[in-house]
């Protein structure tokens, strides 16, 4: 790869801070400011200004970061040209994804793909969909994987699927006979949710606004972080929820949860989405491609 010292410097640069950039090279904080002082020698000027906690590229640091994109665009065409005539498809791939799609969607896709191309290493980081896209941001992942819309224009955003939402009771409760739920009635009850910041929880949100249902109106007893434990709750009659269908299928299977079905309908797309790189790495693309003809051959899977 490149001068080790010009990606360490063009991490920081990116994310101006030596904290975080230590996070996303996997190194120690003094490494990395190690890295950037012996750049920092050979060009015998500073690249960062460092004031109150907070540092800033100088003119030179400027000139450097630019050079420095350019100078990895450039490489990135070099290996992919290269790889193309060799039928070379290796690497490591930094995956994200929502909480939903890292339980229930990417073990099979990623399974299947690890078979096709055992020389890529896939390494997957799990966050709500706020931080997918935050990691995407940062270049900490090369594609996250979502469940809700993505808001960062600057990020190329591809829509994997259709996602279907339905309401989760318990075989007991009063509702479990209805087939079909509309929110109010389904607001009756104590409500279980998923933590803020989840993508499922911002779909229903809007959802809920869209027909008038205002936060105060939602009696709301519980926040959890995953599925999971979402379904354990209703299971135990602790409230009723709002879920993607396809993470119930095992549970509607032994009769521990009852879906009713929403009146609207709830759907939400779930979306890959990546920085727009003009060069990527060719394991990048096939995974692209690869998980494109995943999602139209499984639709019915999440």
């Amino acid at each position: 790869m490149s001068d080790r010292r010009l990606q360490v410097f063009h991490t920081v640069a990116r994310l101006l801070s030596f904290t975080k950039a230590a996070d996303s090279l996997h190194m120690t904080q003094p490494a990395v400011t190690f890295q950037v002082r012996q750049l920092e020698e050979q060009f015998n000027t500073r690249l960062f200004d460092r004031t109150h906690n907070r540092i800033s590229l100088t003119e030179a640091g400027r000139r450097v970061f630019d050079f420095s994109g350019r100078i990895f665009d450039l490489y990135a065409e070099m290996e992919n040209a290269i790889k193309d005539m060799t039928g070379d498809v290796s690497g490591i791939l930094m995956i994200g994804a929502s909480t939903t799609i890292a339980e229930y969607m990417l073990p099979a896709l990623l399974g299947d793909f690890k078979k096709k191309y055992p020389d890529v290493n896939v390494q997957l980081k799990v966050s709500n969909s706020d931080g997918i896209v935050h990691m995407v941001e940062n270049n900490v992942i090369d594609l996250g994987v979502v469940e809700s819309p993505v808001m960062n224009k600057n990020l190329v955003v591809e829509v994997c699927r259709v996602d279907q939402l339905v309401a989760v009771v318990s075989p007991s409760h009063h509702l479990a006979e209805r087939g079909v739920v509309g929110i109010k009635d389904l607001l009756e009850y104590p409500y279980i949710c998923r933590e803020e910041g989840s993508g499922t929880r911002e779909v229903i949100a809007e959802y809920m606004n869209g027909l008038g249902i205002a936060p105060g109106q939602v009696h709301l007893s519980m926040e959890l972080g995953s599925p999971e434990s979402i379904k354990g709750a209703v299971e135990a009659g602790m409230g009723v929820s709002i879920v993607s269908l396809a993470t119930i299928q095992k549970e509607l299977k032994l009769g521990t949860l009852v879906k009713l079905n929403l009146e609207p309908a709830l759907e939400r797309p779930f979306s890959f989405v990546h920085q727009k790189q003009k060069f990527r790495h060719r394991a990048m693309d096939e995974l692209l491609e690869f998980a494109r003809n995943y999602c139209k051959s499984h639709p019915d899977v999440v």
